[in-house]
């Protein structure tokens, strides 16, 4: 697990000691950052269920503004600390030690996020789950803001959104990346 492109290239990072985390993999990871390109540069990332914070970090590696990790394991937490100490990218980021729920519902952005990138714990139905408290609270995001969910392809289900839409997923291997932007309203 390594940070691909950018200021922190090829810095290796820390696992979470003993940990059931999913860390996406490095194809995935290019692929992803592939996607987005040069609209991360100046960007506000959200990292939900942020892990070893690896995500996140690429992104303020690439160029992000900012971005806030939301991880509730302090194992992870104290990962994420020290990844972004060896990267040293700590200036742009913010973690918080909080439930990814209890977060959403209790916080109101004062400026929405550019990414929201959810990559919650396997086969418990958490990420369907964000997106309805995402879509209950769409003020998390930029009117063109994007939700990328990161899960393994036998989890996906169509959801039904009010102000989300799938507009492209792609699989790599055991992760499937879902990317949601908001819905046009007619009108």
């Amino acid at each position: 697990m390594r940070v691909i492109a950018g200021k922190a290239k090829g810095h290796r990072l820390k696992s979470v000691p003993g940990s059931g985390t999913r860390p996406i993999t490095d194809r995935a990871k290019s692929a992803l950052f592939s996607i987005l390109g040069n609209d991360v540069i100046g960007c506000r990332f959200l990292d939900l269920f942020a892990g070893t914070g690896q995500v996140g970090i690429e992104a303020l590696s690439r160029g992000a503004r900012e971005a806030v990790f939301v991880e509730m394991a302090r194992p992870a937490v104290r990962t994420i600390y020290a990844n972004l100490a060896h990267t040293r990218l700590d200036a742009g980021a913010r973690v918080v030690r909080a439930d990814v729920f209890d977060f959403l519902s209790r916080t109101i952005p004062a400026e929405g996020f550019d990414y929201v990138y959810v990559a919650p714990p396997q086969y418990q139905r958490l990420w369907a789950r964000t997106m309805r408290e995402l879509d209950e609270r769409p003020a998390w995001l930029r009117d063109d803001g994007w939700v990328i969910v990161q899960i393994h392809p036998q989890e996906y289900e169509e959801l039904f959104l009010t102000h989300w839409e799938l507009f492209d997923q792609r699989k790599y291997g055991s992760v499937m990346l879902c990317f949601y932007v908001r819905r046009e309203v007619d009108g």
